[in-house]
């Protein structure tokens, strides 16, 4: 199984970035993504599992998950960006139970994470 997520860069706050996650390899019940600050720990900021669509309440109706199944790829559109998304954004699929979907323990397969900067 491999994960390569793609997409991240450096905008201005109130811009957008799409970053995308290509998977190989098989299928599976979960697709997430988390993000890690600069000294912080690895934070859930959006899942994918089964049909329903999960978020962190600071990213609500700013970013939002899609999946392309024929592709096996999973995206992040992330709009109205602010200075505190600053982070190191990492992909991930697993097959976790409904309450680990939110803790990367719930995750086996990752991407080697993108940088995601939001200038002020």
């Amino acid at each position: 199984v491999q994960l390569q997520a793609s997409g991240g860069g450096l905008v201005q706050a109130g811009g957008s970035l799409r970053l995308t996650c290509a998977v190989s390899g098989r299928t599976f019940r979960s697709y997430a993504w988390f993000r890690q600050a600069p000294g912080k720990e690895r934070v859930f900021v959006a899942a994918k599992f089964g049909g329903r669509t999960y978020y962190t309440d600071s990213v609500k109706g700013r970013f939002s998950i899609s999946r392309d199944n024929v592709k096996n790829t999973l995206y992040l559109e992330m709009n109205e960006l602010k200075p505190d998304d600053t982070a190191v954004y990492y992909c991930a699929a697993g097959d976790p139970i409904l309450s680990s979907l939110r803790a990367p323990e719930g995750y086996r397969n990752w991407g080697q994470g993108t940088q995601v900067t939001v200038s002020s």
